[in-house]
């Protein structure tokens, strides 16, 4: 094991990444920010992953959802992602759940961190609800197009965001793993014990001239 995590070992040292064997995240959702969400994280050493998402594989989510293949269609998202993490790193535990947050939430786990990769605002409206009942820090992220946002969640209002329930609208597949990587990384630091800004958005698009831009705004705290 100190051989496969030689590099992170290099980066912050054995003590640390014990403790990451320590932790445990939930990943709700497994498309596109979930799937590359499970390969970084899962390959990262976090102890314990759970993964959940009610849906099966469609053909047109293959070109963004990074785990999966052609022959993967009608299978179940979480299950697959949890093969995946297991062929990339034998030393994370993963469960996957085939079903809603909601049912998910009944179970009574508390995860040390809550991935937010679904793509939708009611269900992160839940997630945010219970989240905060249960006193256990959240990662809030979206994308569409060539735009996306992420937030650590800790103790801002996510009522600034408008509750809808309108889809995504074109999603380029780079993009989605682009923002699975800072969601990734935030969380790794949190687990890790470094510093990072919570109760603050970043906002990450290209403009109409191509221009990568990052902004960020601090979120309002109830």
């Amino acid at each position: 094991m100190r051989d496969y995590f030689r590099r992170q070992i290099e980066l912050w040292g054995e003590e640390t990444q014990k403790k990451l064997q320590e932790k445990s995240v939930a990943i709700v959702g497994c498309g596109g920010l979930g799937s590359s969400l499970a390969l970084a994280l899962g390959a990262s050493g976090i102890g314990r992953i759970y993964l959940v998402d009610f849906d099966e594989v469609s053909r047109h989510n293959i070109h963004r959802q990074i785990t999966f293949g052609m022959e993967d269609e009608g299978k179940s998202k979480a299950k697959i992602n949890a093969q995946a993490i297991q062929r990339r790193c034998p030393y994370v535990e993963v469960e996957s759940f085939a079903e809603s947050f909601e049912e998910f939430a009944d179970r009574g786990i508390r995860p040390d961190l809550i991935l937010d990769a679904t793509d939708n605002l009611p269900t992160r409206a839940r997630i945010d609800s219970y989240a905060k009942s249960v006193g256990v820090p959240w990662i809030y992220a979206s994308v569409e197009e060539f735009q996306g946002q992420v937030c650590f969640m800790e103790r801002a209002s996510f009522d600034a965001f408008s509750i809808t329930d309108r889809k995504p609208g074109g999603i380029a597949a780079p993009m989605v793993m682009l923002v699975a990587s800072f969601e990734a990384n935030l969380a790794l630091r949190y687990l890790a014990g470094l510093s990072i800004q919570k109760d603050r958005l970043y906002y990450l698009f290209f403009d109409e001239s191509g221009d990568f831009i990052v902004n960020s705004f601090n979120m309002p705290k109830e």
